[in-house]
Order: C-alpha cells, then structure tokens, then sequence
C-alpha cells in the first residue's frame, strides 16, 4: 500500500507542477482531485478518512475572502485602489515603488493572487500611457504581493492553512512576522531600482491613468468599506478568521438586495476543489510514514537552536516549495515542526520561507503566473528574466527577513 501511495503522490504533483502536458492537460484542480479518487480508490485512505483529512477552517477562510474580493470588486473598490496606486507615481522609479509597496500592502488583507489579478490591468495601462517598459512593473507587482502577504494569515492560501493548524491568533502572527515582511519588502523595492534604474528615464513624467468610473467607489458604496474594517477587526479581536470573512460577505449580500447569483460566479470554485483535493493526497501520503521518517530523521540537522539548523531548515523548505509549490509543502511539513524545537517559531518561518520562496522562479506561486498570464497579450515576462531578478531577491529577502522572526520571541 505504501508504494501505490507514493505512486499516487507523485502522479497528482507532476500533474499540479506541470502546467500543461500534452497528454493529460487538465490542470491542476483536476489533478489534485484525480489523486484525491484515487488515494480512496486504491484503498490508501477510507472515505470517512478523506472527508476528515480536508481542513474545514481553511476552506472556509478561502471562501470567505472570495466571497469579500468578489464584493469589492463588484462596488468598484479594486478599480480605486489601483488607480491610486498607479497614479500615485509621478515618475517612473516612484512609479516602480509605488507599484511593489501598494500590491505588499493589499496582499497583506486581501488573498494576493486577487491582488495581482485586479492590479495587472492597471499596471499595464500606465505603463502603456507613459512608454515604459512593462516588465520591470509585472515583477515588482508579482513580488511585492508575494512578500506582502506573508505578513497576515489571510495574505496567502499558505498561511489561510497556518492559521488553521498553528492556533497563532492574527495579531499574534502580525506582530512576529510584520518586521521580517518589512525587511523583505524593503529589500526587494532595493533591487528593483538596481535591477532596472537604468531602463527607467529618472525624471520622465508618468501620465495618469484617468478614473475608471466617474463616481468615488466609496461614496458610491459606503458600507462596504465599512464591512471590510469591521472585518478587519474581527481579525485582530481574535474571532475564527472564516466565519468572520463569511460574516462580512453576508452582510454585503443581504445590504445588496439582489440575487447573489453573480457574486457566486465571481468565486474560484476550482481553487477550492484543488485545496481540498491537495489535503487528501498529502494525507494519503503522511499515512505511509515516509514523511514522519524523513522528519525524524532530519530534525537533528534542521533544528531551530541553533544558526546552522534555521539556515538549513529556510533552504530546505524554500527548494521543497519550488519543487511540490508552497501550500503542498506546508501541509507536508506543519505536522512535524514540533519535533525541530519551538513550534510557535516554526509555524511563522514556515509561513515567510514557504511565501518568499515563491518569489524565486516565474512558476513559483500562483500570483506569478496570475500576472504572466494576465499580462501576456500586451508583454511576455519570460522565465529568465523574472528569474534573473527573482533568485536574488528570493535568497536576500530570507536572509533580511528569517533573522528578525528569530529575534521577535
């Protein structure tokens, strides 16, 4: 039974790293759920296992800020914030700053993969107007929000799962990765103007992009800021993070007064099919022990006492995360932080690592091909120029950021 597990295992995760093959392009939501089948079908795992196996409070949360982003979107307050962002910089290297800060920020409250969504357009657009080069802008976006959202628990799908297994309170987590995610933040807008200053003509006014509608979204739609903050305080008073996103959606719903039917329709329903799929084969897997071996195995060398073992431990996770994607290497390896020493550290440098990780490559997280995929009728960002400026930014920002977490005990 191990082999057919571990057979399984690697089927689903060649299919959910491979983008397309040619001959099974289904993706990776139909992937996850093919070995999620399969890991009950083969009898690796009974399907009471499987339904246990799927962490309710995660999907809850992941809902819920569908949920609140389809809303905000739908009241026009994306289109103002990126406006603003956007034309908040009057010239091309504010511009650049701008663009990376405003996505770190945003990501931090709102899932980042819906930052980068709603933010690409935008980015494009001003760029286009003022003839500079896009992509400088698609990886300071693309970056930025990465970095951003490892500063919450509702930033990112990874730690949607750390919220969910750690017990770590929202403002418990902010409080211990905020200086790291600064840091990072800090870092990377560095390396943008290294990287690309040159390409940049200092001093070249950037043309404004002009509003999208011609009423204030906030005026326009007062109770939904309103709901946000309200959320945002839930958050911060401790309440379960799922049910208060859900909360917040409703209220919208109901103030609404129209058929939600197309609100639902804005919700990444396979996103959620492939997270609950992803639980199942990752528990499939664990039941084979391989995993608990490999971390017992492990933990004298990955141990968070000493220097050695926390460099070791940030490389192996941040390889790990490029290898089977972040969230898969959250799950694989959350269980198992106890056994390398305080779990409470742990938790939150498997929350930074697992983010900035995503950073390295172009494939690395989901925000990043969100916006190649989003920007690719107007420019193709290639894999080895975002790599270029990725890798280092990636290794300089986990060795600004895993510091401070280690110090904010």
């Amino acid at each position: 039974m191990t082999a057919v597990a571990v057979v399984i295992f690697c089927v689903t995760y060649i299919l959910i790293a491979a983008r397309e093959l040619g001959f099974l392009p289904i993706g990776r939501p139909a992937g996850a759920l093919l070995g999620a089948v399969l890991m009950v079908a083969a009898g690796v795992l009974t399907p009471e296992e499987s339904f246990a196996a799927v962490d309710a409070s995660t999907i809850i949360l992941l809902f819920g800020m569908m949920l609140l982003s389809a809303f905000l979107e739908d009241a026009g307050i994306f289109d103002a914030m990126a406006g603003f962002a956007t034309r908040s910089g009057r010239s091309p290297g504010v511009l650049l700053a701008t663009t990376c800060a405003s996505a770190a920020v945003l990501s931090a409250f709102l899932v980042n993969d819906t930052v980068c969504v709603f933010m690409t357009p935008f980015v494009l657009s001003a760029t286009r107007r003022s003839g500079l080069p896009p992509g400088p802008f698609l990886i300071a976006l693309a970056t930025g929000s990465n970095i951003g959202s490892a500063a919450t628990l509702v930033g990112n799908p990874q730690n949607m799962i750390i919220g969910s297994l750690s017990g770590y309170g929202f403002s418990a987590f902010l409080l211990r990765s905020l200086p790291a995610t600064a840091a990072a933040l800090a870092v990377n807008i560095a390396l943008l103007f290294i990287y690309f200053g040159k390409r940049l003509t200092v001093g070249e006014p950037v043309e404004p992009i002009p509003e999208c509608r011609p009423e204030s979204a906030v005026t326009r739609r007062p109770l939904v800021p309103a709901v946000l903050a309200g959320v945002a305080a839930g958050f911060f008073a401790g309440f379960h993070l799922g049910y208060t996103a859900l909360a917040g959606a409703l209220v919208l719903m109901i103030a609404r007064r129209k058929n939600p039917a197309g609100i639902f329709a804005k919700v990444d329903w396979t996103l959620l099919v492939f997270f609950a799929s992803l639980f199942v084969v990752v528990a499939g897997f664990e039941k084979t022990g391989l995993v608990e071996k490999a971390w017992v195995a492990a933990a004298p060398r990955l141990g968070f006492d000493g220097a050695s073992g926390i460099a070791l431990f940030t490389a192996f996770v941040t390889i790990g995360s490029n290898l089977v994607s972040n969230v898969p290497m959250t799950l694989l390896a959350g269980p198992h932080l106890a056994a390398l020493g305080d779990p409470s550290l742990g938790w939150v440098l498997l929350g930074f690592v697992t983010t900035i990780a995503g950073n390295l490559t172009l494939v690395g997280s989901v925000a990043n091909i969100i916006v190649a995929e989003r920007a690719k009728d107007a420019y193709h960002l290639g894999y080895i120029e975002y790599l270029k400026f990725g890798a280092v930014s990636t290794i300089l920002s986990l060795a600004a950021g895993v510091p401070l977490i280690c110090l904010s005990v």
